[in-house]
């Protein structure tokens, strides 16, 4: 029987002998296991026994553990079978494609098909800048993986990760109106990524990256903007990045800092956190230590990692040397993308005035929120049951929703910026310490950061529509 994901609802499907009282043990034994009845169906009654589909909330796998073993303790009682509520939202995978318009008559076949697209299929090969207007090619972004870095879970392989990445196709879907397809890729190979992701780049607009290893994914990466003319972003970096600037900004004001006064020390040296200390540099932070599981990466050693390299040259101004809590002393505030439960309050009682700690670790933080509350200004994390949750569905959607529309060459670190501006200030002078980043479903986010996003790409030259959708439609419709 499958154990349950962290706070589901089990439905067992249970059979009781036909007694007083026996299904109110039943509920009794899973009420004291730590289980909540929610539902009770009967599916079928018989002469001596009663089968009843039972739903069950539950808060961890252990509870879950628990239920079904206190069920199988009780006199008479038998499970016949245990679903899961979100391996049955899974069934047949979550996400579908449908047409646009229907095709119920021999007319509609031919507009859509043979012949009538000859003509649409003509015009695009004279001009395939008409792929744009007249195909999937708008509206879509490949979703793509390999599967060796899948948050939480790392190298499950590219069947393990399918879901993940139907997952995020449907937040594109829903926050951005985007049409995102998963790829996943049976191979570790960067040459063999590479080469997939351009044979089959015509159909898209865009390629999100997701959830490949470093240091083989900034490869992947560069070496995909250096040959496709469409966006091309790994969101574990980007993604991350620009929410994490997003919330330092409004951070830095609630404690009365500036961005470029302040030292900042950023646990976790792989993609995330190589990303998002380029965008600190990049918005005018001057001294960021990057500190991994041997220490402060410093200008005195030779690293193996072309990344750590770079780091070592462009970070840790006064070349600190010494483990996290070491370089930490002094420090204007903390951002892990690393390890759970690697600080303490003590480490944080050392850092500058009204320290600001961003704990993002999954589903640990390398502090929790209460062990900091005593001598943390601001305290953000990646999880959704604390103020500030720094995730990256904010920037994501609209980052490729602006460029879709401008048909950009490229995401550019300008463009990420303005999206990173635009997310902060929608928090605006409503801000404080528990309010320094915006709900993920705050309705204002996409547009905001779209709208940022696609200014920055004209002003780049990096857009190559300029024109209102109207007059491409119209346009379009005449074949011109």
């Amino acid at each position: 029987m499958a154990s349950p994901a962290i706070g589901t609802s089990l439905i067992i499907r249970v059979e009781t002998q036909n007694s007083p009282n026996a299904f109110a043990s039943l509920a009794s034994a899973i009420g004291d296991a730590g289980g909540s009845v929610s539902a009770v169906d009967t599916h079928t009654v018989g002469r001596t026994t009663t089968v009843r589909d039972v739903t069950i909330n539950v808060a961890s796998d252990a509870v879950g553990t628990a239920v079904q073993a206190a069920i199988e303790a009780q006199d008479g009682a038998r499970i016949i079978s245990v679903s899961d509520s979100i391996f049955l939202a899974h069934l047949g995978g979550k996400i579908h494609i449908e047409p646009n318009i229907p095709v119920r008559t021999r007319a509609d076949l031919s507009t859509v098909y043979t012949p009538g697209v000859a003509r649409v299929s003509m015009a695009v090969a004279e001009d395939p800048s008409k792929a744009f207007q007249l195909t999937i090619k708008r509206n879509t972004v490949a979703v793509i993986s390999d599967g060796t870095a899948v948050l939480g879970l790392g190298d499950i392989g590219p069947l393990g990760a399918l879901p993940v990445m139907e997952g995020k196709c449907m937040l594109f879907k829903q926050f951005a109106g985007i049409d995102a397809f998963p790829i996943t890729l049976d191979t570790k190979n960067v040459d063999e990524i590479v080469e997939t992701c351009i044979r089959i780049a015509p159909v898209f607009g865009g390629i999100n990256l997701e959830d490949i290893s470093a240091p083989r994914c900034f490869e992947v990466e560069e070496r995909l903007i250096e040959a496709l003319d469409i966006p091309v972003m790994h969101d574990d970096q980007h993604g991350t990045a620009v929410v994490i600037l997003a919330a330092m900004i409004n951070a830095a004001a609630v404690v009365g800092k500036r961005l470029e006064d302040m030292t900042i020390v950023l646990n976790g040296s792989g993609a995330a956190g190589t990303a998002t200390i380029k965008m600190l540099l990049a918005s005018g932070v001057r001294d960021v230590i990057a500190v991994d599981k041997d220490g402060a990466i410093d200008r005195d050693h030779e690293y193996d990692k072309s990344h750590w390299m770079w780091l070592a040259k462009n970070t840790n101004r006064e070349n600190k040397r010494g483990l996290l809590k070491d370089v930490l002393k002094g420090a204007d505030a903390f951002i892990g993308v690393s390890a759970p439960n690697i600080l303490v309050g003590e480490d944080i009682k050392h850092m500058a005035r009204d320290p600001i700690v961003f704990a993002m670790a999954n589903p640990s933080p390398e502090i929790m929120p209460e062990a900091a509350a005593p001598y943390v200004a601001v305290m953000g994390t990646g999880r959704s049951d604390y103020p500030n949750q720094v995730n990256n569905l904010l920037a994501f959607p609209g980052l490729f929703r602006g460029a879709l529309d401008v048909r950009a060459r490229k995401i550019s670190e300008g463009m990420k910026l303005a999206a990173a501006r635009a997310i902060a200030d929608i928090v605006g002078e409503e801000r404080n310490a528990e309010y320094v980043i915006p709900s993920v479903f705050d309705a204002r986010v996409v547009d905001a950061v779209a709208e940022a996003v696609k200014k920055a790409a004209i002003e780049e030259g990096l857009a190559r529509r300029t024109i209102l959708a109207a007059d491409e439609n119209a346009a379009a419709l005449t074949g011109r």
